[in-house]
């Protein structure tokens, strides 16, 4: 049993783990595949060191097999292939309105508690999705960050024949871009980096680079001079994010998906004038699992396109290293099995 720990300061070993046998309401799973995750590599760089308590396993886009049941666990069987929904939601309140996946008291698996960058990976089975029997392990591990961008295009209401901007091409972006796409949605791909508009271009989007562009005109001549029905924000932009309410048309949305731990300029005379929309999108609900499930077996998207490496796990100190060298990467995922 391996498990790789990080340490801080760009320091992540692998090392002899131990299998956790569950408990009452858990599920022990045999890791398959887990991505590498943008927050991953802010943890990696020493973003998150005052809440991540070192040494800690992390990763949390996992696709599993079931191999041993904790008490009272129902509706699942040793061989079963699952992913994991990492939300740990155990300290929710009334105050919470319901809405768990967003409670104050929410932890993350594989940032709060150990993650999924080992063989053997211990969790409650309230965040297990079944899988489809002989789904591609390697593309159920897209699930985690496909959820994500099935819950933003559901927040923000898409429905066939809109206008849609997405502002950022990252896996994230390219994701929101393709499920909106799937929608129904026209959907325009602003992003300054060449390659990941050339990768895009080969997924069937139209991406454009929005310092050659005026995209505010492109907006008006795709809709026939109203602009666009929506705007994903995910670069995390300051600039991009103070272009979003020059392209919408009245009574137009913006999701904000990309995270901004600092207050920024936004046109509010916009809101007021055309009747805008501005919507938050964070993780996802247990519905926006059972779509990208759904999305994965279904082969509805080109998702194969989107792993740019897969690594074993003896490997992830390179892997991990390796993303920084490289603005080419899409999605890594690490090779988890024994």
């Amino acid at each position: 049993m391996k498990a790789a720990y990080y340490k801080g300061n760009k320091t992540i070993t692998v090392e002899a783990g131990s299998r956790v046998a569950p408990g009452p309401g858990e599920v022990r799973l045999d890791v398959a595949y887990c991505g590498i995750c943008g927050t991953d590599t802010h943890i990696y760089h020493g973003a998150m060191d005052k809440r991540v308590k070192m040494p800690q396993i992390i990763g949390h886009e996992a696709s599993a097999t079931v191999a041993e049941l904790g008490e009272g666990v129902t509706g699942f069987s040793v061989g079963d292939p699952v992913v994991v929904r990492p939300l740990d939601n155990r300290l929710e309140t009334p105050a919470d309105r319901g809405f768990s996946h967003v409670c104050k008291g929410l932890k993350f698996i594989g940032i709060d508690s150990p993650g999924a960058f080992q063989n053997s990976w211990t969790v409650p089975a309230f965040t297990l999705h079944k899988a489809p029997e002989g789904i591609d392990l390697k593309l159920a591990a897209l699930c985690e960050p496909l959820a994500v961008a099935c819950h933003d295009v559901r927040r923000g209401r898409v429905k066939p024949g809109e206008l849609a901007v997405v502002i950022g091409g990252g896996p994230i972006g390219i994701l929101v871009a393709l499920v909106a796409k799937h929608a129904g949605a026209h959907v325009i791909l602003s992003e300054v980096n060449a390659y990941r508009r050339e990768f895009a271009a080969k997924l069937g989007l139209e991406a454009v680079n929005p310092m050659e562009t005026d995209l505010e005109a492109l907006c008006q001549e795709k809709s026939g001079g109203s602009g666009a029905d929506i705007v994903f924000e995910v670069s995390g932009a300051k600039a991009a994010a103070a272009t979003m309410t020059d392209l919408l048309a009245i009574r137009g949305r913006i999701v904000v998906v990309a995270i901004y731990p600092l207050p920024i300029e936004i046109n509010l005379f916009h809101f007021f004038w055309k009747e805008l929309e501005m919507l938050g999108a964070r993780v996802y609900e247990p519905e926006d699992y059972d779509q990208a499930l759904e999305l994965v077996a279904a082969k509805a998207l080109p998702l194969e396109a989107l792993i740019t490496d897969v690594q074993p796990l003896d490997n992830i100190a390179s892997a991990f290293s390796g993303l920084d060298s490289s603005s080419d990467a899409m999605k890594v995922l690490i090779d988890c099995r024994a």
